[in-house]
């Protein structure tokens, strides 16, 4: 829900029916031009910056401009979304989206940092049994396969940040460092592996990282032309099913696999 900003003004004289109040009446509400001058209400300023809301109000439609924003700029590419076409959908105005990021370009990064942000906070969720690290290594690639299949608009960002060659996420610093969770994740995972002998030493969690990520981008970077191709319907349950297992099986099998 988006609240308009309204303003306050004070409320209209009383007027009271009767002949003889008649020219009472015109003065209480300022008819005339002798009762104009005499007016001294003013009113305020329309041109005036959005009232600051409480903060869980503004939390909570700051959240709200980012979905909407998020859905724009994956369908349309940072060049084709419009900040009249995100106000029209939030049922705001661009004065309110500016008021809360400053423009169209800090509201891409802040797009960008949440769509990372997002997929970060599911793996820190995950409930890793460092006692059985083969179990744990297919939790967390079957995880990144079901975040990215329920998170499109977050493919297709990455992929429009790409074709901007990463202009915009080199500007957030903040990613570099959300990052190292998942990068340390990986790396107990391998210890943990290795010191119970069932993983490969000479992978780390950079390269593990890397086919993950590259799989199950290409479930949703590649859906129309592949399927297309090959005639695999990858919306498909069953056909969704044998590929999240195939990327468990994938890593499980590279890691396990001595050289």
């Amino acid at each position: 829900m988006y609240e308009i900003v309204s303003y306050a003004t004070s409320p209209a004289p009383k007027l009271t029916i009767g002949s003889q109040n008649a020219s009472a009446n015109a003065q209480n509400v300022g008819l005339g031009a002798a009762s104009s001058s005499c007016a001294t209400s003013k009113l305020p300023d329309v041109t005036a910056e959005p009232r600051p809301e409480p903060v869980r109000d503004a939390e909570r439609t700051r959240a709200d401009l980012i979905e909407v924003a998020t859905a724009v700029f994956s369908q349309q590419g940072y060049s084709g979304a419009r900040v009249d076409e995100i106000a029209e959908r939030t049922r705001t105005t661009k004065r309110m989206i500016y008021y809360y990021f400053g423009g169209k370009e800090q509201l891409y990064l802040a797009v960008l940092e949440n769509a990372y942000r997002s997929i970060r906070q599911a793996e820190q969720r995950l409930q890793v049994d460092h006692a059985d690290p083969v179990h744990a290594i297919r939790a967390l690639a079957e995880l990144t396969f079901d975040h990215h299949i329920a998170h499109q608009d977050f493919i297709r960002l990455v992929s429009i940040e790409n074709i901007h060659r990463g202009e915009f996420i080199g500007r957030l610093e903040s990613l570099r460092t959300l990052s190292r969770p998942a990068k340390s994740l990986l790396d107990q995972i391998l210890e943990d592996g290795r010191k119970q002998g069932v993983f490969r030493d000479d992978v780390d969690a950079l390269d593990v990282h890397i086919v993950i990520s590259a799989y199950c981008v290409f479930q949703v970077a590649n859906r129309y032309t592949f399927g297309y191709l090959f005639d695999i319907d990858f919306t498909d349950a069953r056909t969704r099913d044998h590929l999240r297992r195939m990327i468990g099986d994938v890593v499980v099998g590279w890691l396990t696999t001595r050289p």
